[in-house]
């Protein structure tokens, strides 16, 4: 899962979401240098990930990028399935998602000193084109696949990906419904035996 869904899979526990927002810029065992809740925001991203990765609902979605996008496929699913949730935002949550979105702003300039130094260098850039927020249009997405792109050195050709998404829009929207309320339960257990 992307940005979005890491956070919303937080339990609205602030320290439980910054640590799920900033677990792929900290490696290893540099989790524990963080304060406690923060490490099981970690912990819980990385349970989150593994759980998605090795899903069958969402290796078919994988599978069926694979043959353009080789090993990025993973990433594309991700940012498809934000989408998706962003999309459908009032079926998940009473919060609108502009202000959800606003919350979570809100929250990690509060918390700027204690963020990766990797993780403050992109939240302006984060917050000034409100990337959560944009998951929920196709041209959103298309931006978010055309920033993946550069970041790869433009060898991934991510950013071509929203042409399969057009295409197969229905199948993948039909996946995520079948996984997320998986992913849900996973991740309420996951809480309960962190905290």
């Amino acid at each position: 899962m992307n940005f979005l869904a890491h956070i919303y899979l937080s339990a609205e526990i602030d320290e439980l979401k910054i640590g799920n927002f900033i677990a792929d810029s900290v490696k290893g065992k540099a989790y524990l240098k963080f304060p406690e809740m923060i490490q099981n925001g970690i912990i819980l991203h990385r349970g989150i990930d593994s759980f998605t990765d090795g899903h069958p609902i969402v290796r078919k979605s994988t599978h069926r990028l694979f043959p353009f996008y080789s090993h990025y496929s993973g990433v594309i699913v991700d940012i498809f399935y934000d989408h998706f949730l962003a999309a459908n935002w009032e079926e998940f949550s009473t919060t609108p998602l502009p202000q959800y979105t606003a919350g979570f702003y809100e929250l990690l300039l509060k918390n700027r000193s204690i963020l990766p130094k990797r993780v403050q260098q992109f939240m302006d850039f984060m917050i000034a084109d409100n990337w959560l927020l944009s998951y929920a249009s196709l041209e959103g997405i298309q931006k978010v696949l055309q920033g993946m792109n550069r970041r790869t050195g433009r060898r991934s050709n991510m950013d071509q990906s929203i042409v399969q998404l057009k295409e197969f829009y229905k199948d993948f929207e039909e996946e995520f419904r079948q996984f997320f309320p998986e992913l849900q339960a996973y991740s309420e257990q996951r809480i309960e035996e962190l905290l």
